[in-house]
C-alpha cells in the first residue's frame, strides 16, 4: 500500500470505477469502429472531443485545488482517472483503455530537446496570446545544438511503476510507456523549428538564409531519426507508443496493449503537423518541411498529418507520403475543397471551429445546421468529426455532452 493511505484510498476507488467503465462492451464496439474507419471502411460519421490541461477550462475543473491527493506524484494519475472518467460522460466514440500509464524517465520533454532553451514572453493572461523567445538568433548559436539522445533513467522508472503498482494492483494493469521523447509534436521539426528560430525569422529565412536553414533542418531530421532509431534498437517502441490524433485503431496494424514488448516503427501509427507552415505557400512547406518530414514518416506504418493548419491548398502535396492515412481539415479550412480532393482515399478528420460548438455560447440550431451542412459535403466520404482546442466552456463542462448528443442527432 501507498505510503499516503488516504491518497491510496482515493486513487484506488478512482481506478475501479474507471476500470468498470473501460471493461464495458461499448469499448470494443468503438475499437471495432476505428478499425473498420480507419482502414477506410464503411462506418457512420465518428464522433470525438478532445481536451487536456492546455486548455483553461479543464485547468479550472481539474486543477490541482479540485484534487483529493496531497502527493504530487499521486495527484497526477488521479487527475487523470477523474478526466477518463469525465471523458465517459461526455458520450463520444473515444475509447477507455483498460489499464493505466505511467511514463518511462525519457530524457527530453516538450521544448526541451535540442540543448538550447526555447522560451516564450507572455502578457501573463491566462490562455492568452505569447511570443516565441527564439534562442537562435544568430546563425552562430546553432552550433550549439545537439541531437536528443534516447535515454531511459531505469531507476526512476522502476521506482515510479512500483509505486504505482504497489497502489493500484489488483484493480488496472499498469502500462510502462518507454518511448522516446522525438514523437508527435516533438518528431514533426515544425513545433522546434518556430521554437528554436522564432516564428517571423522561420519564414524570413525561407527567403533570406535558404541555406543555413536547409543545414538546420537537416540537422533536426537526423536527429529524430537517431532518437528514434536508438529508441527501437532498445526494444522502448510498445503498442501503445502511437499516436493520431483519434484512435489508433487499424487492421493493418495490431490493437493496443499495455507492455506489450518490443515493437518496430513500421508496426506502429505515426502522427505529424505544420502548424507553424500554415501561412507558408504549399511550394516553399514542401521544400522546408514536408521533404525532412518524410524520411521520418515513412519508417512507420501509417501516418495522420495536420493538427490545426489550414491544408486546403496542400493536399495535393501530402499525397507524396506513402503511408498517409487521415488528414486533418481545421476550422479555418474549406471543407468543400478538402472533401473534394481527399475522396475515398483519406481519412477526412474534420474539426468544427470550437468556437462555434461550445466555447462562445451554446447555440444548438447552429451547431445542427454546421453538422448536417458539413456531413452533407462529406457523404460517402470516411469521415469523423473532431472536437478540440476547447479553450473554454464558460464554467459549463456539460456542454460537451450537449454537443455529442446534437451531433449523433444531425447524422
Amino acid at each position: 500500500m501507498a505510503r499516503n493511505g488516504k491518497d491510496a484510498r482515493v486513487l484506488r476507488d478512482l481506478a475501479k470505477q474507471y476500470r468498470d467503465l473501460a471493461e464495458d462492451p461499448i469499448q470494443q464496439e468503438r475499437r471495432a469502429l476505428w478499425r473498420r474507419h480507419n482502414s477506410l471502411k464503411p462506418t457512420r460519421p465518428l464522433v470525438l472531443a478532445t481536451y487536456g490541461m492546455w486548455n483553461v477550462w479543464c485547468r479550472e475543473v481539474f486543477g490541482d485545488h479540485a484534487m483529493r491527493c496531497a502527493d504530487p506524484f499521486l495527484r497526477e494519475h488521479e487527475r487523470n482517472l477523474r478526466m477518463q472518467i469525465f471523458h465517459h460522460s461526455v458520450g463520444d466514440d473515444y475509447i477507455l483503455e483498460p489499464w493505466i500509464t505511467q511514463r518511462a524517465s525519457v530524457q527530453g520533454a516538450w521544448r526541451a530537446l535540442w540543448g538550447l532553451p526555447e522560451a516564450n514572453r507572455s502578457l501573463g493572461v491566462e490562455g492568452g496570446a505569447w511570443k516565441f523567445d527564439p534562442p537562435i538568433k544568430d546563425w552562430a548559436e546553432a552550433r550549439k545544438l545537439s541531437h536528443p539522445p534516447h535515454v531511459v533513467d531505469e531507476a526512476q522508472t522502476a521506482e515510479n511503476a512500483g509505486r504505482l503498482r504497489d497502489v493500484l494492483g489488483g484493480i488496472l494493469e499498469v502500462d510502462v510507456d518507454r518511448s522516446p521523447a522525438c514523437l508527435s509534436f516533438m518528431a514533426d521539426i515544425s513545433t522546434s523549428l518556430a521554437g528554436l528560430r522564432g516564428l517571423e525569422q522561420m519564414m524570413l529565412d525561407m527567403l533570406d538564409a535558404p541555406a543555413q536553414l536547409h543545414a538546420l533542418l537537416a540537422f533536426m531530421r537526423d536527429g529524430i531519426l537517431a532518437n528514434q532509431q536508438a529508441a527501437e534498437d532498445a526494444g522502448d517502441f510498445g503498442l501503445t507508443s502511437q499516436h493520431n490524433q483519434c484512435m489508433p485503431y487499424a487492421a493493418e496494424v495490431e490493437a493496443l496493449r499495455p507492455n506489450s514488448g518490443p515493437r518496430r516503427r513500421k508496426q506502429l501509427w505515426a502522427f505529424s503537423a505544420a502548424q507553424e507552415f500554415t501561412l507558408i505557400s504549399p511550394r516553399m512547406h514542401d521544400e522546408f518541411l514536408l521533404q525532412y518530414q518524410l524520411p521520418i514518416l515513412k519508417h512507420f506504418a501509417l501516418s495522420a498529418y495536420g493538427c490545426c493548419e489550414d491544408l486546403t491548398p496542400k493536399i495535393a502535396m501530402l499525397r507524396q507520403i506513402p503511408n498517409l492515412r487521415i488528414i486533418a481539415v481545421a476550422p479555418r479550412a474549406d471543407v468543400r475543397r478538402c472533401a473534394e480532393q481527399i475522396g475515398r482515399d483519406y481519412v477526412i478528420s474534420w474539426r468544427p471551429n470550437p468556437t462555434d460548438m461550445v466555447c462562445a455560447g451554446f447555440d444548438a440550431p447552429r451547431i445542427r445546421r454546421t453538422i448536417r451542412e458539413g456531413l452533407r459535403i462529406c457523404r460517402g466520404l470516411h469521415v469523423h468529426l473532431h472536437l478540440k482546442d476547447i479553450e473554454t466552456v464558460e464554467g459549463q463542462p456539460e456542454r460537451l455532452a450537449r454537443w455529442v448528443r446534437i451531433v449523433r442527432d444531425a447524422m
